[in-house]
């Protein structure tokens, strides 16, 4: 029998012969419900060649807030005489009619395309969309490039244009990266359309072949444990269940390099069931800890973290420690690194004139002051121009914004910031505002994981979906015991019986003295969560009343537009 050629719509579309616009917005904020488009760039390619660009700023209609402006350079005074989207929408559809879509990180920008034509009454843009993030991690190995961001690829696939968080530069950027990756595709005998969209979504030959690992794990909450073929620990992670979440690692879902060569690599899943899904959270933690599985990512050294110390010496200063000790210090942290700490620590000075040399000082030390005294950065106490008791005030002062009220550190961080930007100098502003989010970010987050930390018994319950309650004891912000109490139980009998089985836990110094910040962590969104109920608290749970988390909701509000530019 002789062969049937195909026709071209069996074949597909020609890579060669596609229309690509790529496109990059730059907006107020992250959610298109409460922000705006203040920039529009795009390029139009076929066949490696440039056909035309699309290039304008936009009137949001509103501020831009400070921290969108130190990010991108476009400041209110830019866009005033801009037009409105109103205007720009029609011509940037036309400017896209009939061509494939490309963006980095692509969910972001055509969310806000799509609201614009909402609010606008125009139709939604059905072009198909190539998203570049996921294209690279489908093609590109992690001994290769270390994340996707865009500035990452750009590098990586030589692009003559750095991006920079403007519209359009960011765009060519992606050209040039979109290229390089249809170039790699290739090798991948990808070269039409229809096979660029089905490339990104196929599962590999080794995620079919070892479908049969999920096999075995029940359908339960808990945690599993990836393993080699010598029973090393290649990777840990938890679900409500394990069945369903174990045979997803082998669909097409699971498109992350990393995974896909762990699962190349492993040969058994071991599975460890949990009375409920926060004892897998925890237990997830507590494993990882203790294997430091080489294909997790996060929680593998908790051990490695660092806090910041204000000292106890006649002139108190700032340190960097990896110890809590027992000795009424101030701590801040715990810290991921010593550069977050550091940040944390330059935002503090910022509005505090605590002195930054490491000597030891005493009331009679006479040395020359430094520079910073000349600047009204400090006030000298190691040349006697501060007694003890006046340099006090500046210890008092920090002690109160690290454990207590960060409000002069936002306003001292803040002003400087405003004046940077005035300035044009928005490098700097940026660097400011990396520094106060991370300190307001840490301030937060011990005030809240001391507030757990401080109670020596916590009962909760939660409802479960069989109509009974989930029972989880916790003591000192650690999970000392879970259970599932049945519908019709009587509480009483049952909650007695789970704390007397419950862990010892013995307190020490410090916020996390008896588990991981991040064990405490999963604990306090368990409570927050909505249904819970406290059946017990051994003392008292409250939050510092002019506490950091005030100003730490107004930081996210903003870094909320900057989140999309992770992988830009």
């Amino acid at each position: 029998m002789d062969a049937v050629q195909g026709t071209l719509d069996e074949l597909g579309t020609p890579l060669s012969e596609v229309t690509f616009v790529v496109f990059d917005l730059e907006t107020t904020g992250g959610s298109p419900a409460e922000h705006a488009i203040t920039e529009i760039g795009a390029v139009k390619v076929k066949a490696g060649e440039v056909l035309g660009e699309f290039s304008t700023l936009v009137d949001p209609g509103g501020p831009i807030p400070p921290f969108i402006s130190v990010l991108t350079g476009i400041t209110d005074a830019m866009v005033v005489a801009a037009p409105r989207i109103e205007s720009v929408l029609p011509s940037f559809l036309e400017f896209v009619s009939g061509a494939v879509l490309v963006a980095h990180n692509a969910g972001f920008d055509t969310r806000f395309i799509k609201a614009a034509c909402a609010a606008l009454g125009y139709p939604p843009p059905l072009n198909p969309v190539v998203d570049t993030v996921d294209l690279a991690r489908r093609v590109l190995t992690r001994d290769e490039v270390p994340n996707a961001k865009l500035g990452t690829l750009a590098r990586f696939f030589r692009s003559p244009t750095e991006p920079c968080h403007r519209a359009l530069q960011d765009a060519r950027a992606t050209v040039d990266v979109l290229h390089g990756l249809i170039g790699r595709a290739g090798s991948f005998q990808v070269h039409t359309l229809e096979e660029l969209k089905s490339f990104v979504r196929a599962p590999t030959p080794e995620q079919q072949r070892k479908r049969h690992l999920a096999e075995s794990v029940p359908h339960a909450p808990g945690v599993y444990l990836f393993e080699d073929e010598r029973g090393e620990v290649l990777y840990i992670g938890k679900s409500n269940n394990l069945r369903n979440r174990v045979r997803s690692y082998f669909t097409a879902s699971e498109t992350r390099p990393r995974v896909r060569e762990m699962i190349g690599i492993a040969e058994r899943v071991r599975h460890v069931v949990c009375a409920t899904a926060l004892e897998a959270e925890v237990r997830e933690l507590r494993l990882i800890g203790g294997a430091k599985p080489r294909y997790n990512r996060r929680s593998r050294f908790p051990e490695k973290v660092v806090w910041l110390k204000l000292t106890q010496e006649p002139f108190p200063r700032l340190s960097i420690v990896r110890e809590v000790r027992d000795d009424d210090a101030a701590y801040l942290g715990p810290f991921s690194s010593t550069r977050a700490a550091d940040d944390a620590r330059t935002a503090l000075h910022e509005a505090v004139p605590l002195r930054q040399c490491t000597q030891r000082l005493t009331a009679s030390t006479r040395v020359a002051a430094c520079a910073l005294h000349e600047m009204g950065r400090c006030g000298a106490p190691c040349a006697g121009h501060e007694s003890p008791a006046d340099y006090s005030l500046h210890t008092e002062a920090a002690r109160r914004a690290m454990q207590h009220d960060a409000g002069a550190v936002y306003t001292a961080v803040s002003a400087r910031m405003e004046r940077l930007s005035v300035e044009q100098r928005y490098e700097e502003a940026s660097v400011d505002r990396d520094r106060l989010a991370t300190f307001i970010r840490a301030a937060a987050r011990m005030q809240r994981l001391a507030a757990l930390t401080g109670i020596p018994q916590m009962v909760a319950a939660s409802p479960a979906f069989d109509g009974g309650w989930d029972i989880h004891v916790i003591r000192y912000g650690r999970l000392a015991a879970a259970g599932v109490m049945a519908r019709g139980t009587h509480p009483v009998p049952y909650v007695e019986s789970l704390v007397a089985t419950a862990e010892t836990v013995i307190p020490g110094p410090g916020p996390t003295h008896a588990a991981t910040a991040e064990e405490t962590e999963c604990i306090l969104r368990w409570l927050e969560s909505p249904g819970i109920r406290l059946v017990e608290v051994d003392g008292e749970w409250s939050l510092p009343a002019r506490g950091a988390a005030r100003h730490k909701a107004r930081i996210d509000l903003a870094y909320r537009g900057l989140d999309h530019k992770a992988l830009r």
